[in-house]
């Protein structure tokens, strides 16, 4: 049986807290023996095609966006276009329906970033998404983890490891191994009916990086990536 090793949250350039260049992250990627990536941005596409562009032979790059919505961040797959930031979530969701996209709950719980399920409201809106994040590499003290897996059992979701890299030691370091091709919408529902997480955690002098990539692309200004392209072609 074939396996596919996939990592379902990893960043850019184009996000304005990463410095990884798009080549680099794929190579890495392939190297790391990973068939599939998604490459999801914080609120904007232009990354992940040009990810999919250089990707090498055997490696499947999947168009993503990580999205902050008005009531914390979805990951949306998939995607053929950048979905609006700042809106309602269940408008979110809608609009990367209409795409024919799918959508999962990033970090889940993390104490320092934003999360679907800080507020018990919102719980509901898990009965909207296809996966919960059950171990983010990026998840840093506390039980964020933990509860995320309890969570996805309690609401029969899918749960995944991702590593959320921000930086290219971190591309793999933790990832979902599928029986079934996941390189469509419909092959990654099926595939994720099944799954075996492979757990693993950014180093705190890596995560570190992050400040700093955020200081040196705000100090670059106009020397970042172009917003956005409003479509893309061929979408992995």
């Amino acid at each position: 049986m074939t396996r596919y090793f996939v990592d379902l949250h990893c960043h850019t350039n184009a996000s304005f807290d990463s410095l990884s260049d798009p080549r680099s992250v794929v190579k890495a990627a392939a190297t790391r023996g990973l068939t599939h990536l998604a490459i999801t941005d914080h609120d904007r596409i232009d990354g992940a095609l040009r990810a999919r562009d250089a990707a090498p032979d055997g490696l499947v790059v999947i168009i993503g966006e990580e999205v902050r919505t008005a009531d914390g961040d979805l990951i949306a797959l998939f995607l053929d276009e950048a979905v609006e930031p700042h809106r309602p979530v269940r408008e979110t969701i809608e609009a990367v329906r209409a795409q024919g996209g799918l959508v999962g709950i990033p970090h889940p719980f993390d104490r320092f970033r934003g999360s679907m399920l800080t507020d018990p409201r919102l719980e509901a809106m898990a009965q909207l998404v296809d996966w919960v994040e059950s171990h983010n590499a990026r998840v840093v003290g506390g039980t964020g983890n933990e509860r995320a897996q309890a969570f996805a059992r309690e609401m029969g979701l899918p749960g995944v490891a991702v590593s959320d890299a921000h930086s290219i030691l971190e591309v793999g370091v933790a990832y979902t191994a599928l029986d079934v091709d996941p390189s469509t919408p419909e092959g990654l529902l099926a595939a994720l009916t099944n799954v075996e997480l492979v757990p693993g955690r950014a180093s705190y002098i890596v995560r570190t990086l992050t400040p700093v990539a955020k200081l040196i692309n705000r100090v670059r200004g106009n020397r970042r990536l172009p917003p956005p392209s409003a479509t893309s072609e061929g979408t992995a």
